[in-house]
């Protein structure tokens, strides 16, 4: 593991060379869904985004455990322990179950990211599968004196924790501006501070998701389940903590401080982000009306959607952006992007049907490499990786068409540097595949029969088969060893 790899850690809001905890070693940790609710787009690109990055580790050689939770009690509808509790919410409006609620969707969860083609994680915990971590970690907050119990509630001091630590390291936001824009607590609130929030929170009579604890029967606060989770199956220290960037100002804030509470030393070593989505330069959210789910994005069932795109066209799609750029939705950028994803797979598909020659290769795959590797060393850099790509694009179209040269073990490195890269890296697929496997099949007949009108010197018919293939993205090739043929 002789490579170079750099990433962006929000914690030293720097670029820094990785260098994992114990070497060929890596954990990663990566905030999960929330499974109330169908799974929105948002979420799906931060999860393209780490399998990117569980999958370029993985290409180095690391052995990486990845683990990236689910959310299924104690999220409730406020960041600020406000609200009804999502899960219950929303059983009662689907008149079901909490848990069935919590299977529905992620079922549904688990089903798109399979048409994303992302990995599955390493380990996947719930949090009802954790409650005893998270009380056994709450005692230790408060025998260390940084949490207090208020009539069955548990709260975080922070008051207590900022005598001894940086509460606003991950942000680098100010102490004092933090209580500014945080109302003042009423008569009956039982915290001591603004800032202070929930490690155990007891259930009122009609909670039906409660478990008994030493403080009172109730459920974990949000923030406690990830830090009890990411201890159990990482350790104290583990190297990379990622999820969305809007979980860094209060969630991942928060995470710190209890793992630091507790085992007196932030949880990791490199903190990353992914950036926001806009739809036409407007942030997406329901609110706005410009939010749309996953599959109404493949189906184009939206209105501001013109057709439906595959899920490998929008994985493209995302890949073409920096995972810490704000990626911009529009009708345009979608088709520009399945044209590129097009092109990429049809390029492919002509590696079988090049014809190799003797004496020197038109290319330098060697340079190739290097090039690729250092855009991924750049902090997972995708779009560069793909802009170099499409520079192998143009020598395999050229040498197609008899415009340069490759030869056997040159074709060869260019099987295994594309699956590398496209298949192995970015995570690509041609997801055409499946629709079109007797496509062979059905051009050798139409080929056979548009050979049969020259030969009878029918060339309007002939003529014809061609000029309609073209139009349906379908380009033929007359050669001296016979007609070829690959989709544009």
């Amino acid at each position: 593991m002789d490579h170079n790899l750099f990433l962006y850690n929000t914690l030293s809001r720097t670029k820094e060379k990785f260098e994992p905890i114990h070497p060929n070693l890596v954990g990663m940790y990566v905030c999960g869904p929330t499974v109330y609710s169908d799974v929105h787009l948002g979420n799906c690109r931060t999860f393209v985004s780490f399998d990117l990055i569980f999958r370029y580790l993985r290409h180095l050689g690391y052995k990486v455990r990845y683990v990236r939770n689910i959310t299924d009690a104690g999220h409730l509808e406020g960041d600020r322990d406000e609200g009804d509790d999502k899960f219950a919410k929303k059983a009662k409006l689907e008149q079901l179950e909490p848990m069935e609620i919590v299977q529905k969707y992620t079922i549904g969860f688990h089903d798109v990211l399979r048409l994303f083609n992302t990995l599955p994680p390493s380990i996947e915990p719930t949090a009802t599968g954790h409650i005893s971590e998270q009380i056994e970690m709450i005692e230790q907050i408060i025998e260390n004196g940084y949490a207090y119990e208020r009539d069955g509630t548990v709260y975080f001091d922070v008051e207590k924790y900022v005598e001894t630590y940086d509460y606003t390291i991950l942000t680098n936001r100010k102490l004092e501006d933090m209580l500014n824009n945080t109302r003042e607590l009423s008569g009956q609130d039982e915290k001591k501070g603004r800032l202070d929030f929930a490690l155990w929170i007891k259930a009122k009579p009609e909670t039906i998701m409660r478990w008994p604890a030493p403080w009172s029967v109730g459920f974990p606060g949000w923030h406690i389940e990830c830090s009890a989770m990411s201890r159990k199956y990482l350790g104290d220290q583990f190297d990379i903590h990622g999820g969305g960037m809007d979980l860094a100002a209060t969630h991942h804030t928060n995470e710190i401080a209890q793992s630091e509470a507790c085992n007196h030393t932030s949880p990791a070593k490199y903190w990353m982000h992914t950036n926001m989505l806009t739809v036409n330069g407007a942030r997406m959210s329901k609110s706005a009306g410009n939010g749309f789910l996953p599959g109404e994005l493949f189906t184009g069932n939206h209105p501001l959607l013109n057709r439906g795109y595959s899920p490998m066209a929008v994985r493209f799609f995302m890949l073409q952006a920096h995972y810490r750029s704000t990626l911009d939705f529009s009708n345009e950028a979608l088709d520009a992007a399945d044209k590129g994803y097009k092109r990429l797979m049809t390029a492919i598909s002509l590696l079988d049907k090049l014809k190799v020659s003797k004496g020197a290769d038109s290319f330098n795959l060697a340079e190739i490499h290097r090039k690729c590797y250092a855009a991924m060393d750049d902090d997972f850099n995708s779009p560069v990786l793909i802009a170099e790509l499409f520079e192998i694009v143009r020598v395999i179209n050229s040498i197609y068409d008899g415009k340069a040269k490759v030869t056997a073990e040159g074709l060869e490195g260019l099987k295994v540097f594309m699956k590398e890269f496209v298949e192995d890296i970015l995570g690509l697929r041609n997801d055409q595949t499946s629709a079109s496997d007797h496509i062979d099949d059905v051009m050798n007949l139409v080929i056979k029969l548009r050979n049969e009108a020259k030969a009878n010197k029918d060339f309007v018919t002939s003529d014809r088969i061609r000029d309609e293939l073209n139009s349906i993205g379908i380009q033929l090739k007359d050669s001296k060893e016979g007609t070829l043929w690959n989709k544009i």
